[in-house]
């Protein structure tokens, strides 16, 4: 297979995409409208920021998911580094450091802390990538035993309490609202446009398409898997860092138990959005409607007085629908 070839099924992938963000744009206004009936508070200026609000830690998680399902991989520890990256941002921040073996003690500012966390995210998603591509592990196996070292890590750090009082300049990252819209939303549009762009508009991007479609046949053509599988992991890790940051930031603290079920809310919405788990299609935009959809049904249990355990059901139910409907449309394709 040519270079051109793999632009083709590219294009082919990213075409079989919009058709599912046609039926994802569908779904999510037929909930508008039906929600809008229901309740005279879901179609207001409040409630329509809080779901944006809501979503932006999830998108920021799904966007990472997004490139490692492509590749047809998937990241089971994306909540875990997120609790890991926000605990060590915390802590640093709160107490500084030590210097072992020395009497320095060196403070943190916000930005160090951002680094930090940044950097925690780098490692793991690094580390989950060198087993996967390296030791040739299945990423179900070796993502899952990166979630228990990011938790058990986590509680070593913090001593199982969370780590509070972390100043206003840190909390902006989670309460600003520049230009009336909130900090948390700015990151993750700016995160989904950037990633859109990469996935659409750069071989990098065509790169993640071939992988995910025919691995043997990305190999034969001559494409550096492993870097490019390594890099997905990476990217991934590295967004999940910014969501501890977020996390972090908007409740003030670090939360030890922080980012439970986040992968499994990520995966939902990268699979609502049209991304075939089998890897190969989707796309960044899918996953943005699929976050909107998982919002907007959300909020509109939430006002209309539903059990959260019902809640639950309903979530499940959708997510069994949108994998049945993938593997329905992927024999038909």
């Amino acid at each position: 297979m040519s270079r051109s070839g793999i632009k083709n099924i590219a294009k082919r992938s990213r075409s079989l995409g919009d058709h599912r963000n046609l039926r994802s744009w569908g779904v999510l206004l037929v909930m508008i409208i039906a929600l809008s009936l229901l309740s005279d508070r879901f179609l207001t200026l409040p409630n329509i920021k809080n779901i944006l609000l809501q979503i932006s830690v999830t998108l920021c998680l799904s966007v990472g998911m997004t490139l490692v399902i492509l590749s047809g991989g998937i990241d089971l520890s994306v909540g875990a580094i997120l609790a890991l990256g926000g605990a060590i941002a915390a802590g640093l921040l709160k107490t500084g450091l030590d210097i072992p073996g020395t009497d320095l003690h060196m403070q943190v500012t916000v930005s160090g802390a951002i680094l930090a966390a940044l950097l925690v995210g780098t490692i793991c998603g690094w580390i989950n990538g060198i087993t996967i591509t390296r030791l040739q592990l299945p990423p179900f196996i070796a993502t899952l035993a990166m979630l228990s070292i990011a938790r058990g890590l986590t509680m070593l750090w913090t001593k199982g309490f969370p780590i509070t009082a972390l100043g206003p300049e840190f909390g902006y990252i989670g309460t600003g609202t520049p230009l009336g819209i909130p900090m948390p939303v700015w990151i993750s549009l700016i995160i989904a446009s950037v990633f859109h762009v990469i996935v659409t508009r750069t071989p990098f991007g065509r790169y993640i398409y071939a992988v995910g479609g025919n691995e043997r046949a990305a190999v034969l053509t001559g494409l550096n898997v492993e870097r490019i599988k390594l890099c997905v992991y990476l990217i991934a890790g590295v967004l999940s860092g910014v969501a501890g940051l977020i996390v972090t930031a908007r409740l003030d603290a670090a939360d030890p138990n922080a980012g439970l079920g986040y992968e499994l809310d990520s995966i939902a919405a990268v699979v609502i959005g049209g991304t075939s788990l089998s890897g190969g299609r989707g796309s960044v935009l899918g996953t943005v409607l699929g976050c909107l959809i998982i919002g907007v049904l959300n909020s509109g249990l939430f006002l209309l007085n539903v059990s959260p355990f019902w809640q639950q059901v309903i979530k499940g139910v959708v997510i069994l629908v949108a994998v049945a409907l993938d593997r329905w449309g992927s024999r038909r394709a």
